[in-house]
């Protein structure tokens, strides 16, 4: 298994959960590690990247409430998500992207309700 993901689960609007996600240490040396999500019945979009050089990229709809980091120690990328909503709802995919391929973890369910 190149990626794993944990974490999830359900949560109440305004709540907290984490994600984290453990690469081996080929890809997560090198490559932008991101969270992407799908939400039922629409295609999968970014949250967040972060490089290896620590340049992170959030997306809008995420941006004060999310934060990616890495766990260089651990060779994971960890995604705290604060003040949730209902419409974070969603399967969240950890990625590594090395330029030339890209790497996907299994999906992890986040279920937010009001």
């Amino acid at each position: 298994v190149q990626l794993q993901a944990f974490g999830g689960g359900l949560a109440q609007a305004g709540g907290s959960l984490r994600l984290s996600c453990v690469a081996s240490r080929g890809i997560f040396s090198v490559a932008v590690m991101g969270w992407y999500r799908q939400a039922p019945g629409k295609q999968r979009e970014l949250v967040a990247w972060i490089s290896s050089g620590g340049v992170i990229k959030y997306s809008e709809s995420v941006k004060g409430r999310f934060t990616i980091s890495r766990d260089n120690a651990k060779n994971a990328v960890l995604l705290q998500m604060n003040s949730l909503k209902p419409e974070d709802t969603a399967v969240y995919y950890c990625n590594g992207d090395l330029g030339s391929r890209q790497y996907w973890g299994q999906g992890t369910l986040v279920t937010v309700s009001s």
